[in-house]
């Protein structure tokens, strides 16, 4: 039998520098989906259904958006290859931008206030996928390698989740510093962080070299390369996957600031230690599960951790106040599947697009990367929209100290019967999903025969 052509390993320093670049993105990203609703509700005084509908409101246009950047990357030509020149010049825009999301410069005009925040979210939105696209569409390039790919994933996810973790804990005991003084306690967290997130895409930028030698770039039109990648049976399975998972994860990262400080009645200091609970196992659970794909299928480590996600969540569900460890051991084993959720759908990729350079002769690594980076920002939309919408609906208001009922309710519901949900689905997808370790050996044998006919 043909063994699998390998590739050359890559060393400790690229793939730490690899791992960095997810760093600034991931921080921001995880900021946002945490705080951003209650600091647009609590401090600036929007009601939730409008805050909750600024940032959807802006994904409408990152679906015109990313493919475009996708395409652009795809047919950059540069000194520096076709993703890091990206990086590069992305980096100080995409700090700013961020930051100035934090920043109260109308208080109690909520009208401009609106529109403020509504124009800082697309211009972030737009220098996130300058930065982020580019980059996740680096790990095909980097190496063709099924363990290898897997491997990079996990340094990816290991920045991306301990960023998320620092950050997390960090944030809300800064803002317990400033007591009353809420929009200057914003401020001085996000300055921090938005310096804090730039750096590590320089290292990812020198660290770096587009050292796999792909097909060359397609100069189709965008429609086309879009009809290819919706074509890819393989493909949609994972964005199926991804987004229905994806969306469970935000449901639920959204709503714990509320979850914690009205049901569970506690302070900010327990949101710092559930979301370090759950970050925590999420990143230690990252190696765990590594170590595990290399012995199973990817879709079987994604059903394990499905196992323990949907298990910690149906617990949050019934917990009652005053049961706060149960609520730090719930959050634990639901990092460890949340870690599931990061690592299998991003190292699956990768193997699609060998799967579509077998079929059609070219790659479209650009394009795919977009689409599931314009899905990630979907699955957080939806989150955000759908948490103020419930919220809103239920009777939640964010200045007052004591919610109604009916608001408690939902904050369960969104906790577990939701997300549950949507989970069930991405269970589905991932027993759909097609390629095995065995058929993308086959995929790079027939791959590595036409290279050399060429």
């Amino acid at each position: 039998m043909p063994t699998t052509p390998r590739s050359e390993r890559l060393s400790l320093a690229q793939k730490l520098a690899y791992g960095a670049g997810d760093f600034g993105p991931a921080v921001a990203a995880n900021l946002l989906v945490f705080f951003w609703l209650p600091f647009l509700t609590n401090t600036v005084g929007l009601a939730a259904g409008i805050a909750g509908s600024i940032l959807s409101i802006s994904k409408i246009w990152d679906v015109v958006n990313d493919p475009v950047v996708g395409v652009l990357t795809d047919r950059t030509r540069s000194r520096w290859g076709r993703r890091r020149p990206w990086l590069l010049f992305g980096a100080i825009p995409f700090g700013l931008a961020f930051f100035a999301q934090w920043l109260v410069p109308f208080p109690g005009n909520l009208s401009a206030s609106f529109w403020y925040y509504l124009a800082l979210a697309l211009v972030f939105s737009s220098l996130y996928a300058v930065v982020n696209l580019p980059y996740t569409a680096l790990t095909p390039e980097l190496t063709d390698d099924y363990d290898e790919r897997t491997s990079l994933s996990n340094y990816r996810f290991a920045f991306s989740i301990g960023g998320s973790l620092i950050s997390g804990v960090t944030f809300p005991l800064i803002l317990q510093q400033f007591g009353e003084r809420s929009a200057l306690a914003h401020a001085v967290a996000a300055g921090l962080w938005a310096v804090l997130s730039v750096p590590p895409l320089f290292w990812c930028f020198l660290g770096t070299r587009e050292r796999y030698q792909a097909a060359p770039a397609s100069t189709i039109p965008l429609i086309e390369q879009l009809r290819i990648a919706f074509a890819n049976r393989a493909y949609l399975y994972v964005v199926g996957l991804y987004l229905c998972s994806w969306l469970a994860v935000q449901l639920v990262a959204t709503v714990v600031p509320y979850y914690v400080s009205f049901w569970m009645r506690l302070s900010n200091n327990w949101l710092a230690g559930t979301i370090l609970a759950i970050q925590g196992a999420a990143f230690a659970a990252l190696f765990v599960w590594n170590a595990v794909s290399e012995r199973i299928d990817k879709q079987k480590v994604f059903y394990l951790g499905m196992v323990f996600l949907l298990t910690a969540l149906t617990g949050l569900a019934f917990l009652q106040p005053g049961q706060q460890n149960w609520m730090i051991a719930l959050s634990v084993v639901a990092g460890i599947g949340v870690s599931t959720v990061y690592l299998i759908p991003w190292s699956m990729l990768p193997d699609v697009i060998d799967v579509d350079e077998l079929e059609t002769g070219e790659r479209h690594e650009g394009v795919f990367y977009a689409l599931l980076v314009l899905l990630q920002k979907v699955g957080l939309a939806l989150s955000l929209l759908l948490v103020g919408q419930i919220l809103q609906f239920s009777g939640f208001e964010g200045t007052a100290s004591q919610q109604p009922d009916s608001a408690l309710l939902a904050l369960r519901a969104i906790i577990c019967p939701i997300p549950a949900v949507a989970l069930l689905g991405s269970l589905l997808f991932a027993w759909l999903y097609p390629i095995t370790r065995e058929k993308h050996q086959q995929t790079l044998l027939a791959l590595k025969e036409r290279r050399q006919q060429l």
